[in-house]
């Protein structure tokens, strides 16, 4: 015969959350992430060097800002799958509805000031 679940004393570590739970709002200490379409990635040539150069910019950006580094984050794919570029987007483009494409990893730090940039200009 099977023993029986505990009881809610016996264990005290799934008390933790409260029987009636609310959302909670966490704000990261790192910069909101920057995705990258992966299929679109996969698909151009030089698309390690592409992601490669974007991280390393993302990087120089923390630096200057002495703060840490917006993660990298390789997504699915984003829908738009055009030719010879790869879809990036971060919160502030995709709060404005844009997407950045990128054709190579020259590119990329101007890249990264249109998907940090806040405002539509």
């Amino acid at each position: 015969m099977p023993e029986p679940h505990p009881t809610p004393a016996d264990r005290p570590y799934m008390t933790i959350m409260p029987t009636k739970s609310s959302p909670t709002i966490a704000r990261p200490k790192r910069p909101s992430p920057v995705l990258i379409c992966g299929k679109c990635l996969s698909k151009i040539d030089g698309g390690k060097k592409l992601k490669q150069a974007l991280k390393a910019e993302l990087k120089h950006a923390a630096e200057a800002r002495s703060g840490k580094r917006a993660k990298l984050v390789i997504t699915g794919c984003l829908g738009i799958c055009p030719k010879r570029a790869v879809v990036t987007a971060s919160a502030a483009t995709l709060g404005r509805g844009e997407y950045v494409l990128l054709g190579d990893g020259a590119a990329a730090a101007e890249a990264l000031t249109m998907l940090t940039r806040r405002n539509a200009e």
